[in-house]
Formats: structure tokens, C-alpha cells, sequence
């Protein structure tokens, strides 16, 4: 497909997705919910014959020399579709927030104003890797009343093919316009520039995936992105803390699994607490094989554990963002240096303290930036299911309009509304 082909492609989908999104704003809620539990249905009873597009993918993918952690999140298993599946149903499940009228008071003049939820138009959603994110993107769509255009990564075109197949036939099963969610079929990397670059085709774009992707889209997009570049997510342990919460709780914010962007990249540990817990976390760890990346203090208490793998930490280990079984560990003084650190190094995405002191960790809630700070909670609930949105279309560590894990209101605006019965400005 030549570069005008491409860009016809684009202008020709972005109309068939204006056409859409009118009629996808107006859609009543029982057709939403009806195209929601049709995709949930079919994502089960048609997985078998989802397995074989996924297998080829994550044979190329092998084939072509991808790292492991990019491999592994392009599997759909019988557990990733359930749970997609059961995303689906909690939207579906969820109150419809277009319409939705808030605020409304009387003024002086007699007028009463307020505002309502709407939906934002037509977003385009550019990610890489988890096909999972096809049927995230296309059930929150279809709930908020949007219309949207998906670009996945080439490695998982198959298995995203065969998904949006399903997407369409749940859509027309509802009565839905089925142009309301359409993936961009060519792996063509070119058909990227064109979308992110026409307004007239989408009111957002929302990346996710690697740095590289998200930092070229937030440089040549002409509409707005909402976006995180990375999750460097810590864990905080404080002087006062239940021993056997902390250790449990910090090893699931790492090792649950290593891929995700709200798994643990960096640990600190308060020196009062650091000699009796930094062995123990370390001797777990070292059993998983993870490779703890330490300032001297921190290497100093693990280099007692039996087989742990220990590497001094440079100053880029406490910015980096792993996605494997590596972390990086520091002892610290205080709270005070275990937020500066945070706020300074951390990605503004996820961050937990674990602690059994309350003024502590309400001001590690108040004091620490990022768009999900937990207490006594691992890292790893930082995601849109576990919040109860049903899904998430990405997370947004941005400040603006969406922040933390984006569902359904994420994908909304608010205008406002006035009624009256006749009122004049005087």
C-alpha cells in the first residue's frame, strides 16, 4: 500500500467513525449493555478458535527473537479471555455515565445550570503486545458511547484480526453500528503517522506500550494524548510495619509478575526496619531469582543471603523501569527522603507504603505524585479491573482530563447544560 493509499485508508476510516460515534452517543443503554454480554459470550464460547491465530503469533514472536516479557503478554489464554470476558460483563453492569446530568443548582436569574457527561467522539487507541487490550478498548468504547480506531503492534495482528471479528458481530448482533470500533488491518508502521496526525479523524489518541512508542506519538500527534512513558512503581517500607504483611506484600509487588507496568521496580526499606527485613525479603527473592540492584547500605544487610544475586546500584537503576526480575533496593532515613526519592526518580504512576503509623501514611498519600499511591497494598491492584472499572484503556500519569487507570469516565466530558422557561438577561 503506497503512502496515499495509506493515508486514504485513514481519512476513510476516520469518517466511517465520525458516522459512528453520533450514532454510538445516542445508542440507549440496553444496547450497549446487550453488545457487551454478546462479546462476553462469544469470547467463551469461541475460544478454542481464537487459540490458533494466537499460537502463530506467539510463534513469530518466538521466531523473531522477542524478549520473553513481550512474548508472554501477547498470550491469550483460557484465563486472560475469562477475565477480558468478565471485563465485559462489569461494564456492562456498570451505570451508563453518558446523560448523566450533575451539579444542576438555580441561579439568581432564574435559570437553572449544571453539567452532563458526554462522550469524548472518536479516540484512537495505538498499543503494543497484549491483544487483551482490543476487547478493553472496544467494550469501554461501547459503553461511553464512543467510537474508536485501534492500531495494534504487527506482532499480534493475527490474534487482533480475529478478536475485532468478534467485536463486530457483538455490535451488529445489539444493532449497533459495527464501523464503531474498526482496527487498522495493515502492520504498516506509516499508518500510525497518518492517525495521530488527522483531527479530523480522532479527538484523542491513547498509546500503550514501550517508552519509544509512547515518546513518538507525544512528539508528533496534532491531537491531544493521553499517556504514561513509563512505570517505575515503588514500594515503601516504614519503620512501623507488620513483618509478614510487608514481606508478603512487597514480594507480590514484584514477582506476581515482572511484565506489567505497575509491578515493583524499586524498593526502600527505613533503616530502623532494614536489618531485620531487607534478609528476609532477600532470601525469598533469592530463591525467584531476582537480581537486587543495591545502594551499599542495602548491600551491606544482603550480602549475608545464601545465592542472592547482588549488583551495586547505578544512579540510572533508580529511574529505570525493568519489566523482569530485577529491582532496585535503598535504605533510607525517614519518610521525608523515602518521598523526596519517589517524587524525584519515580515515574508518578504507582506507589505504596507499607506501614502500621497513620499520620505516616496519610501523608504519603497527600506528599507522593503519581496517579495511584497506595497503603498496605501492592503495586500490582494499580489496574482498571481491580479498581472496578470492568477494564482500562491505559493508565495516565498526565494531570490533565484523566489520571490513574482510565474506564469509562476517563473516556467522557462534561458540557454545560441550562434550562430555563423563558429567562432574559437583564
Amino acid at each position: 500500500m503506497t503512502s496515499t493509499d495509506l493515508q486514504a485508508t485513514i481519512a476513510h476510516m476516520g469518517a466511517a467513525a465520525r458516522a459512528a460515534s453520533s450514532k454510538m452517543a445516542a445508542a440507549p443503554t440496553a444496547a450497549k449493555n446487550a453488545a457487551l454480554l454478546a462479546l462476553a459470550r462469544l469470547l467463551r464460547s469461541e475460544s478454542a478458535q481464537l487459540q490458533p491465530d494466537n499460537a502463530r503469533d506467539v510463534e513469530a514472536a518466538q521466531a523473531a527473537g522477542l524478549a520473553a516479557p513481550m512474548v508472554d503478554r501477547l498470550r491469550l489464554t483460557p484465563k486472560i479471555l475469562e477475565t477480558v470476558a468478565q471485563g465485559c460483563e462489569q461494564i456492562a453492569a456498570m451505570p451508563d455515565p453518558i446523560g448523566e446530568i450533575t451539579e444542576l443548582r438555580r441561579m439568581p436569574s432564574g435559570i437553572s445550570v449544571g453539567r452532563m457527561r458526554v462522550p469524548l467522539g472518536v479516540f484512537g487507541m495505538i498499543y503494543e503486545s497484549r491483544p487483551n487490550v482490543t476487547i478493553e478498548a472496544a467494550s469501554l468504547a461501547i459503553k461511553s458511547g464512543n467510537a474508536c480506531i485501534l492500531r495494534g503492534g504487527s506482532e499480534a495482528i493475527r490474534s487482533n484480526l480475529a478478536l475485532w471479528r468478534r467485536v463486530q458481530t457483538a455490535l451488529a448482533e445489539a444493532g449497533l453500528p459495527i464501523d464503531a470500533v474498526q482496527l487498522v488491518e495493515t502492520t504498516d508502521r506509516a499508518a500510525v503517522g497518518h492517525l495521530i496526525a488527522s483531527p479530523e479523524a480522532v479527538d484523542v489518541i491513547i498509546p500503550r506500550g514501550g517508552k519509544g512508542l509512547i515518546e513518538r506519538i507525544s512528539r508528533e500527534a496534532r491531537v491531544p494524548v493521553i499517556k504514561h512513558l513509563d512505570g517505575n512503581c515503588h514500594v515503601y517500607v516504614d519503620a512501623q510495619v507488620d513483618m509478614d504483611m510487608a514481606l508478603r506484600v512487597t514480594d507480590n509487588a514484584k514477582t506476581q509478575k515482572v511484565s506489567p507496568c505497575n509491578a515493583a521496580e524499586s524498593l526502600l526499606v527505613h533503616a530502623a526496619i532494614a536489618p531485620a527485613f531487607l534478609p528476609r525479603i532477600g532470601a525469598i527473592w533469592a530463591a525467584k531469582g531476582v537480581e537486587m540492584r543495591c545502594d551499599p547500605k542495602s548491600q551491606a544487610l544482603l550480602q549475608q543471603v545464601p545465592h542472592a544475586k547482588i549488583v551495586p546500584a547505578t544512579e540510572q537503576d533508580w529511574s529505570e523501569e525493568y519489566l523482569a526480575s530485577i529491582i532496585s533496593v535503598k535504605v533510607v532515613e525517614s519518610l521525608d527522603e523515602a518521598i523526596a526519592h519517589i517524587n524525584r526518580y519515580g515515574s508518578h504512576h504507582t506507589d505504596a507504603i507499607l506501614t502500621e503509623n497513620h499520620p505516616n501514611a496519610m501523608r504519603f498519600l497527600r506528599e507522593v505524585d503519581s496517579a495511584s499511591v497506595m497503603v498496605n497494598a501492592s503495586t500490582r491492584f494499580a489496574d482498571g479491573f481491580e479498581f472496578g472499572l470492568g477494564a482500562e484503556i491505559g493508565i495516565s500519569t498526565d494531570k490533565f482530563h484523566a489520571r490513574g487507570p482510565v474506564g469509562l469516565e476517563g473516556l467522557t466530558s462534561m458540557k454545560w447544560i441550562v434550562l430555563g422557561q423563558g429567562e432574559v438577561r437583564s
